[in-house]
Order: C-alpha cells, then structure tokens, then sequence
C-alpha cells in the first residue's frame, strides 16, 4: 500500500507543472517587403541569396490569453535555386493591448514562372512579454505571395505559457 501511495503521490507531482496547450489559428497579409534584395550566387544560373522586411497585418488575429494579434513584423532569408527556395525568418507580433511575442520560422517555397509562389514550413515561439511572457508552442504555416512579394498566409499551432512563479512570503 505505502507503494502504491509513493507512485499516486509521484504522478500527481509530475502532473501539477503541466499545462494544457490551447489551439491557435489566424491569416495575416503582409505588405511588399521594404527592403528586399536578393544577390546572385554567381555559382549556377537561378542560384541567389535573398533578404526582406515586410510589415504585416492580422485579417483572422491570432488569440492568446485574452488578447488578439494586430500586426507584426517579418524578417526573413531565403536561398533561392531556380523555382525552389528554403525561408528562414523572425516574425514579432503586436498584441492588441502592447504585449509582444516572436517567432522563429523554417519552410520551403516554390516559385510559378510568373513570379507568385506558394510556401510552408514550422515556425515556434521564441519570447513574449506581459501576459505572453515565458509562452513556448509552434505550428505551420502555409500561404501564397504575389510576385513583388507581397502575401498571405494562414497560420495554426499551439502554446503554453508556464504559470508565474510563486513569490516567497515576507
């Protein structure tokens, strides 16, 4: 009985730090990167590396904790090879009441003869602050931009933030 008493009081002590995950979606759409280079390798033809900045917008915001995304910031590089590219990139998003979170991203892209390209990839929270302050979590993304670079994409996942800790009494 003493055992059994140990693994029930074990289990419960594993389980009380945990906490739920809480499902995420929203659609943004950012704006024409300014700037956005892109510089030939000069190995093979198609082969370049690229840089953006773009400004985003939340159409569907993103809900965590009480507060809704309103815009953000992207960040991004590629390595272009012909109609195929790899994306690495940070996105930082605004809250509606000032807190702040930043994700890092990773995906592919495949770009039509007419320059438009659909991309995908996993992205995860890297920090926030406020109410999203110790928050941890990742999704997929998926979207489509137009050919000056501009696009759309839907992102969904999940997060959890880590209660506060307890501050000792005086």
């Amino acid at each position: 009985m003493k055992k059994f008493g140990l693994v029930l009081l074990m289990a419960c002590a594993i389980a009380l730090p945990a906490t739920a995950q809480t499902k995420i979606s929203g659609k943004q759409t950012c704006a024409k990167p300014d700037p956005m280079q892109s510089i030939d390798v000069g190995d093979k033809p198609g082969h370049a590396v690229m840089i953006q900045k773009a400004t985003c917008k939340w159409d569907t915001a993103l809900e965590i904790e009480g507060t809704k995304s309103t815009e953000s910031l992207d960040v991004a590089s590629s390595e272009v090879w012909g109609t195929s590219a790899t994306q690495h990139g940070y996105n930082m998003g605004t809250m509606d009441n000032g807190d702040k979170f930043t994700v890092r991203y990773t995906g592919t892209m495949k770009v039509a003869k007419d320059g438009t390209a659909a991309f995908d990839g996993k992205w995860d929270f890297l920090s926030g602050t406020g109410k999203l302050k110790g928050i941890k979590g990742g999704g997929t993304y998926k979207g489509t931009g137009s050919a000056d670079g501009s696009g759309t994409v839907d992102v969904e996942g999940d997060y959890t933030i880590a209660p506060a800790a307890m501050k000792p009494a005086k």
